[in-house]
């Protein structure tokens, strides 16, 4: 089997193209929850704080007049990215019991009984009685 092959084997599985289409939609939602964190979330709960901006908060290492010099351990931007995969892990968190809840319903579910023969299978069932018993 030549590489290329199995390399449109490989791709051509729907488990590949599904992790594909979910990497995408998650960078989608990432970008989503970041901007609901830093833009909706965090200006109310700084202003609870009295009046803290998250993002500015930084611990100075080492000053300098040049900003791009300066040495800070940026730990608003942390708490932000802490609270970020925060709403995400729960989102997740969520959607997984959601789709358990399905499996569950789809196991528990009853098989349907199975159909009756046809006539035709009735009939050969008949002959192949009568052929035994001879």
């Amino acid at each position: 089997m030549s590489i290329a092959k199995e390399f449109r084997d490989f791709i051509n599985r729907g488990s590949v193209v599904d992790l594909a289409v979910g990497v995408i939609i998650g960078a989608a939602f990432g970008k989503i929850v970041a901007s609901f964190v830093a833009d909706v979330l965090m200006p109310p709960i700084g202003m609870l704080l009295g009046g803290i901006d998250f993002s500015n908060i930084a611990i100075t290492l080492k000053s300098d007049p040049d900003p791009k010099k300066a040495v800070l351990l940026k730990i608003g931007v942390f708490i932000n990215q802490i609270i970020d995969f925060l709403i995400v892990a729960f989102a997740i968190f969520l959607v997984v019991k959601g789709f358990n809840h399905l499996r569950k319903k789809e196991a528990e579910k009853k098989p349907d009984a199975p159909p009756a023969p046809t006539p035709d299978q009735q009939l050969l069932t008949e002959i192949r009685d009568i052929l035994k018993a001879k």
